[in-house]
């Protein structure tokens, strides 16, 4: 990520001016909502993944992911030939994933009240990095312990397309065009709900690159 001295509020970054959508019964897309946090957020994510780099997974079926991955929190997702879980420490360093910084907390707790969920409390945040051509391929996020709270994912970086389904994969999903700065937060009668990212587009963005960082903020434990 480039230096803490690029231009946080310049015209290009601020891709679209806030506001609100509702894509589900319970699930909202908060635009620009993270805009306000960036200047604190880009060096604690720094700081994190410092001490846990990204790395590329490989599924249970074999297939490495396009995404890069890393983790910060109590519990951090982890996957490899043998299954997908949570875990209290980093498989490759064998030490406790960073912990999570305050102002990702802080930015979580937020967005999941605005869009109707008080007191959330996430213990896991999932660290994604999209080079262009990464994806994610649809699937629900069913590894948590309990689906009482929301899901609540931060977009960093170049555009994505969002793939939000329904319950079964084969229902057909809305494609929502998300830019730095959004937060989209889906729970309730939504919560498992079909998702995934289309392949990103090659760009550059003024603050993040050539890459999408994707924060997704979940209750695991």
């Amino acid at each position: 990520m480039p230096g803490p001295t690029a231009d946080l509020f310049a015209e290009d970054a601020l891709q679209q001016p806030a506001g609100r959508e509702q894509i589900g019964e319970q699930s909202h897309v908060l635009r620009g909502y993270a805009l306000p946090y960036v200047e604190h957020l880009l060096p604690a994510l720094r700081r994190v993944l410092a001490q846990s780099p990204f790395r590329q997974m490989v599924t249970p079926g074999g297939f490495t992911m396009s995404a890069a991955l890393s983790s910060c929190g109590e519990l951090g997702w982890t996957t490899d030939p043998s299954g997908y879980r949570y875990t209290a420490l980093d498989p490759r360093s064998r030490q406790p994933w960073p912990a999570m910084p305050e102002t990702l907390r802080q930015l979580a707790a937020h967005a999941a009240a605005d869009a109707g969920f008080s007191e959330f409390v996430p213990d896991a945040c999932l660290i994604n990095r999209y080079v262009p051509g990464a994806k994610m391929s649809l699937h629900q996020d069913k590894n948590e312990r309990c689906y009482t709270a929301p899901v609540v994912s931060v977009s960093l970086g170049l555009p994505a397309v969002f793939l939000f389904g329904g319950h079964a994969r084969s229902d057909k999903p809305q494609k929502i065009s998300l830019f730095h700065g959004n937060v989209v937060v889906w729970g309730g009668v939504d919560r498992l709900r079909f998702h995934g990212v289309m392949p990103v587009k090659g760009g550059t963005h003024p603050i993040m690159g050539a890459q999408r960082i994707n924060l997704t903020f979940r209750t695991a434990g």
